[in-house]
């Protein structure tokens, strides 16, 4: 869905949709792999 149907109104704005399936629906799992990736990143 476009960004201003949704009523961002900021030029330039960035969005980021995200979607698990599998392992990941389990909240425990999703949230170490989300750790895990953090981490790395930071």
């Amino acid at each position: 869905m476009c960004m201003m149907m949704r009523g961002v109104q900021k030029q330039n704005s960035v969005t980021t949709t995200s979607g698990f399936r599998g392992q990941f629906e389990k909240i425990e799992t999703r949230n170490e792999f989300l750790k895990l990736i953090s981490t790395k990143l930071s």
